[in-house]
């Protein structure tokens, strides 16, 4: 038998592994930068691995954007790909493109107890549907359905992109701040590592401060440190988190729970939990009651789009 690999592109990094007995075997990170295309890359992994062209029958790549056709352009770095070129490039069989968040999502099925953290408490429904959200370099947003059997299916979707929630005079002020500053202000134009320094910037514009702080990094570090902007622009970055999320379940009838995933939040974990998050997930008016017993739980497992692409593998050509 051929070997199987696994991908998952995002708009910096490019993981790779291969996949074998249902788990991951020999992951590597490589920065998307630093090669001209996915084929550029693969092709350093299986020499780094020691295989060469034609070792690997299946590919499962997890790609950032929607997914149809032979043309994959991928939205947040450099890369395009053909289904077809790519397959006679690396003489590859069989190539599944699945769209990043429905790989985040299928990657949920085979979380580890010590790979989450509980947010709300509550008791998922059966074979309803869970919500996956993450913010990254960008948002990410999926849905998960449990078929029963052992068998699950991914919505795909472009959850990321809908328009910010506002709910608060502040909020307005805002978002009025970032539409000047980019025009059309998307959930993820705020919920993103890219979007901690815009949401920063706003704040210090609409209360008179000068801006001293540039990267998403920084923000946390002096957040966590106690300084009172950068708290501000974490809390508020969770509770719009908090209502986005509310309105996916909502959207989706995701009475199954909600996965916070992506590398933004567990930077600031601790602070995330205790944050308005709740709150704001929860407050829909007439529909708050509909929130009760709904779990929420923060994902810190560093692989989970790379398992879901095995997972997407499996399904597929099981």
């Amino acid at each position: 038998m051929k070997l199987a690999l696994v991908g998952d592109i995002g708009g910096t990094n490019a993981r790779f592994a291969l996949w074998r007995d249902s788990a991951l075997h020999s992951i590597r990170v490589h920065a998307t930068v630093d090669y001209s295309s996915p084929e550029e890359a693969i092709k350093v992994y299986l020499r780094e691995e020691g295989l060469n062209i034609g070792d690997i029958g299946a590919v499962c790549l997890s790609v950032a954007g929607p997914v149809s056709g032979d043309e994959f352009k991928f939205t947040n770095n450099h890369w395009r790909l053909s289904k077809t070129a790519f397959c006679n490039t690396l003489q590859v069989d069989e190539l599944l493109l699945v769209n990043d968040f429905s790989a985040m999502a299928l990657g949920m099925t085979r979380l580890q107890p010590d790979e989450f953290r509980v947010v709300c408490e509550g008791t998922p429904e059966p074979l309803r549907p869970a919500v996956v959200i993450g913010p990254g370099t960008g948002l990410g947003v999926g849905t998960l359905l449990d078929l029963g059997a052992g068998r699950y299916a991914a919505l795909p979707g472009e959850g990321g992109h809908v328009d910010l929630p506002l709910s608060s005079p502040r909020e307005t002020q805002l978002w009025q701040h970032i539409y000047n500053e980019i025009g059309h202000v998307s959930a993820e134009t705020a919920l993103s590592g890219g979007g901690l320094p815009r949401l920063y910037r706003a704040i210090c514009a609409v209360d008179g401060h000068v801006p001293v702080l540039e990267t998403p990094e920084a923000i946390t570090a002096a957040g966590l440190a106690g300084d009172p902007i950068a708290m501000e622009v974490l809390d508020q970055f969770s509770i719009w988190l908090g209502r986005v999320a509310g309105n996916n379940v909502l959207t989706t009838g995701g009475r199954g729970g909600v996965y916070i995933v992506g590398g933004v939040i567990p930077r600031f974990a601790d602070f995330f939990i205790a944050s308005g998050f709740a709150k704001s997930f929860s407050d829909k008016g007439c529909m708050s009651d509909y929130f009760k017993g709904i779990p929420v739980w923060l994902v810190t497992a560093p692989y989970s789009g790379l398992t879901g692409a095995g997972v997407a593998l499996e399904q597929a050509f099981a």
